[in-house]
């Protein structure tokens, strides 16, 4: 069986607002400043790098590229928010037991308002033990921002541009990646960094990153993060395209 293309490009919703960007400086000084951290500062991943990834793709080529771009501005984020809020308000309530009181709805949402989203706790890909990625989960009050990452997110599995991973969608915010730490190599390839990261999953499980933060683009990016010019060592992705949410 061929092996798969290496990825390229990725879809993502970029993060960043005033909360979020003090939240992050905050986590990097607690968790880099003293001498006996597990961290060193390159594994904290840069702040113009946190995102959600909705998928990855192969393009090799500029004709796929443009292909995935013509895509994404085929897409109509707001339409899709929308139809979904519709579709949720119109949904019957959950039965209840006999006895039970059902909790009053909270009053609908705007059409179309800005869908607004928390990153709140640390959570760690591997065991809490032996981590190299931690992440931070988001979260809807509406309950809506799984199915909407689904459906835009459709278009381009049925144009053959998505890899299928064999997995269901995990929406996370990487904020520590041990790959990117540098030490010694071993020959040509780097030997990943691992750390006991419970302490840090129970300091920080509560902790809000950033509350009410309103979901505003959805990006094509080009997998890479490169230093921002002028910035005190920040990386960002290379946007290929984005549309508006």
């Amino acid at each position: 069986m061929p092996a798969r293309p290496r990825p390229t490009h990725f879809l993502c919703i970029p993060l960043c607002d005033a909360q979020l960007a003090r939240s992050w400086a905050s986590f990097r000084a607690d968790v880099t400043a003293a001498p006996t951290s597990p961290l060193p500062d390159d594994a904290v991943r840069p702040l113009g790098t946190l995102h959600l990834t909705l998928g990855v793709m192969a393009l090799p080529e500029p004709r796929d590229v443009g292909r995935a771009v013509q895509v994404l501005r085929s897409l109509r984020p707001r339409a899709t928010l929308a139809a979904l809020r519709a579709a949720s308000a119109a949904a019957p309530p959950l039965a209840l037991p006999d006895g039970v009181k059902s909790a009053a709805r909270p009053p609908p949402v705007p059409a179309n308002a800005d869908l607004l989203i928390t990153l709140r706790g640390l959570r760690s890909m591997q065991a809490a033990s032996k981590a190299s990625v931690l992440y931070v989960p988001p979260s809807d009050p509406e309950g809506l921002l799984y199915r909407l990452c689904q459906q835009l997110r459709e278009p381009f599995f049925e144009a053959g541009l998505m890899e299928d991973e064999g997995r269901p969608l995990l929406l996370h915010a990487t904020v520590v990646n041990t790959i990117y730490a540098k030490r010694a190599a071993h020959g040509r390839r780097r030997e990943r960094l691992l750390v006991d990261a419970r302490d840090l999953l129970a300091r920080y499980d509560d902790y809000v990153w950033a509350g009410a933060s309103p979901v505003a683009k959805l990006a094509l990016c080009k997998m890479g993060a490169t230093t921002v010019e002028g910035s005190d060592g920040d990386e960002a992705y290379e946007v290929e395209a984005e549309r508006d949410i």
